[in-house]
């Protein structure tokens, strides 16, 4: 299986669906004190946690395009890729979970695993067939040391 969507538009999807639940569901609202800056620092540490992850992409000149992995060019094991294998798909979901913060909405204790779930399903599991078949017994050990998320 090849990935076919590409994960910014899943997060956007999972985005918009936040976004109706708030608006539709009131009934699911929350409101704490500190709700707001828990919101930004998620929101922020999501950006933040993206943007080395693509940036450690750059730096070794391979490809980003996610419906494309087996174009990669090198295998990216350092920075935050040794905590976690997917760093830019765990930053989209911190986002997530600040934008939900933001919005209140108790429905991300559904829709953020179920994003998390379908990235892995449609995105995650392909992209590793595919680093694998690229860089065979290096990606398998890479596999063994670090986790799928964190």
């Amino acid at each position: 299986m090849r990935p076919i969507i590409p994960p910014p538009i899943v997060g956007l999807a999972a985005a918009g669906a936040l976004w109706c639940a708030a608006a539709y569901l009131p009934a699911l609202t929350i409101a704490f004190p500190g709700r707001m800056v828990l919101a930004a620092v998620c929101a922020g540490a999501g950006v933040l946690i993206e943007g080395i992850g693509v940036l450690a992409f750059l730096r070794k000149r391979t490809t980003i395009n996610p419906l494309r992995p087996e174009r990669a060019g090198s295998l990216v094991v350092s920075g935050l890729y040794r905590i976690s294998r997917n760093p830019m798909y765990l930053g989209m979901a911190t986002l997530l979970t600040g934008w939900s913060l933001y919005l209140g909405t108790l429905a991300a204790l559904l829709i953020v695993p179920a994003f998390v779930w379908l990235l892995t399903e449609i995105q995650i599991k392909p992209e590793e067939a595919a680093l694998e078949s690229v860089f065979g017994a290096d990606y398998q050990s890479y596999k063994a040391r670090v986790r799928r998320w964190i």
